[in-house]
């Protein structure tokens, strides 16, 4: 796709620094992060770890710091511009350190591989510090869901 016709990447764009209450996803709404970069192939948010995301012992609970990857990279698909929509088909995460109760942290997701069906991207939620909190790889198959815009 012509990026300079791509206005599903141009309203990401639009919205750096805003916040992600309104997003047509409704985990996304309740994630709601803070969109930092948004370019073909990666888009990049920062996430408050709150209370109600949190685990007994106070840090970003692992289903929490799944679903930031796997909303935010479908956000990214999303903006690729493709007719149809995706779904995710797998999603193998690693937990590498903690995030505590109040932290700002970036999630980016990226495109790796960009096929005619699947799609292969790569996720990583980060610390303030640059350690890696969080990675994953995925794979999202296209559905036969036409997407209407």
């Amino acid at each position: 796709m012509n990026n300079a016709t791509n206005q599903r990447l141009d309203f990401f764009q639009s919205q750096i620094g805003q916040s992600m209450s309104n997003s047509i996803s409704p985990l996304g709404r309740w994630l709601n992060g803070t969109i930092r970069a948004a370019d073909y192939g990666r888009l990049v948010a920062d996430f408050t770890v709150r209370e109600d995301m949190t685990n007994p012992a106070g840090v970003l609970h692992g289903g929490a710091a799944t679903a930031i990857l796997d909303d935010l990279i479908g956000a990214m698909v999303f903006t690729l511009g493709r007719e149809f929509a995706y779904t995710s088909i797998n999603l193998t995460i690693d937990f590498l350190h903690a995030a505590r109760l109040g932290e700002v942290v970036t999630a980016v997701a990226e495109l790796t591989r960009e096929g005619k069906n699947i799609v292969h991207c790569e996720g990583r939620i980060i610390a303030a510090d640059s350690k890696i909190i969080v990675k994953c790889a995925t794979n999202l198959i296209q559905t036969s869901v036409k997407l209407p815009f």
